[in-house]
């Protein structure tokens, strides 16, 4: 029933190719980019702000502006964006404790406190930031086998340990953490596979892999790294 359903899958797929064979639409998109249908989609996930999926994604908003921006960025068009409310918004999702929820009244967490301060950075405002606050608020977070919590509710995930060390490369900071104790937790997450996982002994995952390795290079620390395996 299975291969049934997967071959009628790919019978649909070849039928409905077939039908555009002829599309010359669709057979510039197999060209290149299509950079102005990119742009657009961008823009108008800024201004529908009544729909379910706005709602149903506030919880990780910040890392959402994020993204968009940076493809803004890369398509060279970040003027489309409403830069100024950009930042006015993401000044008032930061907490006392010096790190950013992901949106306006959201916890303060690790994952978007790195976005936050990503965002500034993009658009050339970390002059509006209290950076000892935001360093306070990460150093805070790290552990004593040098691993780093996502919040104060306590979850550890090597994820966290990128997110730490970016955002403090980003600060000029990193001496606020041990850094040496943060990479020694990352290699600890290493696999015989060669890959990373969230936790020693985790499974490995392509995510943790660009995360893991990313913080080691951020540390300083990829002498520990066979990049062959």
């Amino acid at each position: 029933e299975v291969c049934e359903g997967g071959m009628a899958a790919i019978a649909s797929h070849g039928k409905a190719r077939e039908a555009r064979e002829g599309d010359g639409e669709t057979q510039n998109a197999d060209r290149g980019l299509l950079v102005e249908l990119h742009r657009k989609y961008v823009i108008s996930l800024q201004e529908k702000r009544d729909t379910f999926e706005y709602a149903v994604t506030e919880h990780l908003r910040m890392s959402g502006i994020y993204w968009g921006l940076c493809t803004m960025d890369l398509l060279g068009d970040m003027k489309a964006m409403d830069c100024e409310g950009i930042v006015k918004w993401v000044t008032e999702c930061q907490h006392p404790s010096g790190g950013f929820g992901g949106s306006i009244g959201h916890d303060a967490h690790m994952l978007y406190t790195l976005s936050a301060v990503q965002i500034l950075a993009l658009l050339d405002r970390l002059d509006l930031l209290d950076r000892d606050r935001v360093a306070s608020f990460v150093a805070g977070l790290q552990q004593p086998d040098g691993s780093f919590f996502g919040d104060e509710w306590g979850e550890v995930d090597t994820r966290f340990s990128y997110c730490a060390l970016s955002c403090l490369s980003l600060l000029g900071l990193l001496d606020r953490i041990d850094v040496t104790k943060a990479a020694a937790f990352v290699m600890r997450c290493r696999n015989a596979d060669g890959g990373f996982g969230c936790v020693p002994g985790a499974e490995s995952h392509a995510g943790q892999i660009f995360t893991c390795v990313g913080a080691l290079a951020i540390a300083d620390a990829l002498s520990g790294v066979d990049a062959d395996q």
